[in-house]
């Protein structure tokens, strides 16, 4: 982990207890930048598999192992887990949460997880504030972790209406803290974008790797694939579960965008049968272009 505190680090506490459920690479990297920043005094962690929770203790970025009942009862929860888990894991938290627990999540999608939390928390559903870091790696479990890992990071708050806004505003900051940009967007706008610019790209990588495995000499082929090769499927190695929960939450969005994407595919597959050389420069040279000048945040 990063030992170089961010430059908005607080000087006190802004929180006694956090519980992270889910302690993999962004459920522990929120943990270490709070850990890093001074903002928290103590640091729990719950979930479904010990041996990721003892790793998580080993590297410090939990105080202790704690059960879903005890992690209930602190002052901020982070639900680091699938998008899928998050049904039972609210079901396990809610007979012992505080009334004054502020629970948010770092989850890819934001309309299911809303829609989760209403069905189980119904009129407590005011204390979960939906969020999501744009940050991550392919590498996962708690040795990914960096408390550096949100450091010039966008982070997307997807407040719900019942939400109190002291509480929106403690997220905020501790996203903050851990020295994130933090904006506010609307669910569906989140989801629709992120259907473009997040899980399109994986769903094309996956693909394109298989593509690759079921020809008649695959071996061949990676051995010979290059740079390129290692920068378009980088993104194929995240975590098959943590991405099947993504496509199907995000199920209509993804469809949307496979659909457009096939057009634009078919397109240029056309131009190419055709040997329509202007097609192909002109759609080469915009890409190219549109590559070059873009500077995401952080960047």
């Amino acid at each position: 982990m990063s030992s170089e505190a961010p430059s908005n680090q607080l000087t006190a506490p802004l929180i006694d207890s956090l519980a992270v459920i889910g302690v993999g690479l962004i459920g522990g990297s929120f943990a270490a930048g709070l850990r890093r920043a001074g903002v928290v005094k103590r640091i729990v962690g719950a979930g479904r598999r010990p041996e990721t929770l003892d790793k998580a203790h080993e590297l410090g970025l939990i105080d202790e192992v704690v059960s879903y009942e005890q992690a209930a009862q602190a002052d901020v929860i982070f639900l680091g887990t699938p998008v899928g888990a998050m049904t039972g894991v609210l079901e396990q938290l809610l007979p012992t949460l505080r009334a004054s627990s502020v629970i948010t999540d770092g989850g890819s999608t934001k309309q299911d997880v809303i829609g989760v939390v209403r069905q189980v928390m119904k009129t407590r559903a005011l204390q979960f504030v939906p969020g999501h870091p744009m940050a991550g790696s392919h590498e996962m479990g708690p040795s990914a972790a960096r408390s550096d890992l949100y450091q010039n990071r966008r982070v997307m708050l997807t407040p719900i209406e019942e939400n109190r806004q002291r509480d929106i505003a403690l997220v905020a900051s501790l996203w903050q803290a851990c020295g994130a940009d933090v904006i506010t967007l609307d669910p569906q706008v989140h989801d629709a974008a992120l259907a473009s610019i997040s899980h399109l790209p994986h769903w094309v990588s996956a693909l394109y790797v298989m593509h690759v495995l079921q020809t008649d000499d695959p071996k061949l082929r990676l051995d010979l694939a290059g740079p390129g090769f290692k920068d378009f499927t980088r993104i194929a190695q995240g975590s098959p579960e943590m991405w099947r929960d993504i496509f199907l939450s995000n199920r209509d969005a993804l469809l949307e965008d496979i659909a457009a994407f096939r057009l634009m595919m078919d397109r240029a597959e056309s131009a190419l049968v055709d040997k329509d050389s202007n097609f192909i420069e002109s759609f080469l040279g915009e890409a190219s272009d549109a590559r070059r000048d873009w500077k995401g945040f952080g960047e």
